[in-house]
């Protein structure tokens, strides 16, 4: 049954045009789904839907999105995130010469801005959380790597909130125009900063927050594994929430210069 779908030409593009036209007549697209965006069920059958493929250094998987929560795209991710992605899906490792026609639902990273108290001083922060484990490539065991793999990038555990954490250069927080776009990493071999995470969406933050960012020109990063923070309502909850993970050795962070106003 013919499907509902938007495949934009930079999704052709990579997939190409047999395997675009395939997903168009429904031989290969889900006719329900869970968006990736908004994480809510889907139905390519009954609304516009939305082809996003997540591309890693060497894989790329392709996930759906209800068309009103993202435009069909291209989006570039880690390759730790992507390969994760699958394992934590099948349990195993997808061969890698069938992943472009794997329908699969990524790990998303989760980012909540708030300000933070440390040292008699608010500070801006963002927390990230994984939807899902991130294990590292080629690992097998269903791990989870995501502090170990920032650990090795430069990020500092956290025992405690007790002190600002060291800035980590390279590293940086792309706001403009009063709005959060990026979190930035250094590019391989020297080269221009590349997003490590990047906003569907232009995010919005508080005015006290941004107030707070462009005094310390910095950005408190934390980082915590895929349950150990959740979705909370407010800043006070944020606070206990990450005081709890610290404690219990599950968080990470850093100082990241920022890009933008």
């Amino acid at each position: 049954m013919p499907r509902m779908l938007d495949v934009s030409d930079a999704v052709r593009a990579e997939i190409g045009d047999e395997e675009a036209d395939r997903l168009l007549a429904g031989e290969t697209a889900p006719g329900s789904y869970d968006c990736t965006s908004c994480r809510t069920p889907g139905d390519s059958g009954q609304e516009r839907t939305s082809t996003v493929l997540f591309v890693g250094d060497e894989t790329a998987v392709l996930a759906f999105a209800h068309a009103g929560c993202l435009p069909s795209q291209v989006v570039q991710v880690t390759e730790e995130q992507l390969q994760g992605a699958v394992r934590s899906i099948g349990g195993e490792e997808a061969p890698e010469e069938s992943l472009r026609q794997q329908v699969a639902e990524p790990a998303v990273l989760g980012v909540t801005s708030g300000l933070v108290l440390i040292e008699g001083e608010l500070h801006p922060a963002l927390v990230v959380e994984p939807t899902a484990p991130i294990a590292r490539p080629g690992a097998t065991g269903g791990g989870d790597d995501f502090l170990p793999l920032l650990i090795e990038q430069g990020f500092m555990p956290m025992s405690a909130l007790a002190a600002v954490p060291p800035v980590l250069h390279g590293w940086s927080v792309l706001l403009a125009v009063g709005q959060l776009h990026a979190v930035l990493q250094p590019g391989p071999h020297g080269s221009q900063p590349v997003a490590w995470w990047q906003a569907h969406q232009p995010l919005q933050v508080t005015d006290s927050w941004r107030a707070a960012a462009n005094k310390h020109q910095q950005v408190l990063m934390f980082a915590a594994p895929v349950g150990s923070i959740g979705r909370q309502p407010r800043e006070d909850l944020l606070r206990d929430a990450l005081d709890k993970a610290a404690a219990n050795g599950r968080l990470v962070a850093a100082a990241l210069p920022l890009a933008g106003t």
